[in-house]
């Protein structure tokens, strides 16, 4: 029931305006929807090439940023970056306290930054989630399996080590996800790295694997470019 829930409040995130920054922002422009990438499509996840990049329009995870993190790494141009107040979660109802749960915890992680798209002209989000400290670099893949593990109906996960320009590393996954409230299978990536304050995982998800496609230059920037604070 849990995981039902946890799908249809993410297609529907705009119900919970306020708790998700961005969600009920209407989509800039005449309507069409450009490609992410400033060169062209995307490359598989993991290449480390940064062949098709987008172009940064930004950066998050710094002190003063709109997100202040345990890395950072940039932000494509016109998307829109918004920390997540997980003290909304507290008080209300007990089906808006469950939604809220369902939304701003996958596992161990707690949900601290969202990066939408819909400025861009996609509908999608790049999520930043944290951890408590205490793990050590070699948990990486473990704590990314912890991680695809809490999001209910996955499938066909294929796990990968990466480390970005500035050296930081850890593991990265592509997998699928089967929403039971829409009846649908999508793709969905992530990468985890562990620092001192804890681990960090930036997840790509999309309302459905085409648009996830046309965000992935969006990913691999902030892949390519994750650097410590």
């Amino acid at each position: 029931m849990r995981r039902a829930v946890r799908g249809a409040a993410l297609a529907q995130v705009a119900v919970l305006a306020g708790l998700l920054a961005g969600c009920s922002q209407p989509a800039e422009g005449d309507g069409a929807k450009p490609s992410a990438s400033a060169t062209g499509a995307a490359g598989s996840a993991g290449s480390g090439k940064g062949d098709d990049v987008a172009a940064s329009g930004g950066s998050v995870g710094a002190t003063g940023s709109a997100c202040e993190l345990p890395v950072a790494f940039d932000t494509a141009k016109n998307w829109k970056a918004q920390a997540i107040d997980t003290g909304t979660a507290e008080g209300g109802d007990e089906v808006a306290a469950e939604l809220a749960e369902a939304l701003l915890h996958q596992g161990p992680f707690t949900a601290a930054c969202e990066i939408d798209a819909k400025p861009a002209g996609n509908i999608g989000f790049i999520r930043v989630w944290t951890g408590e400290a205490g793990a050590e670099a070699g948990d990486a893949r473990a704590l990314l399996k912890e991680f695809v593990k809490a999001e209910g109906d996955t499938s066909k996960a294929k796990y990968s080590d990466f480390t970005s320009d500035s050296e930081v590393s850890g593991a990265e996954v592509e997998y699928l996800y089967t929403s039971e409230a829409l009846e649908e299978t999508k793709k969905e990536r992530a990468f985890l790295t562990v620092t001192a304050d804890g681990p960090v995982v930036v997840h790509l998800g999309g309302l459905d694997t085409g648009e996830h496609e046309d965000m992935l230059p969006a990913y691999e920037l902030a892949r390519r470019t994750l650097r410590a604070t």
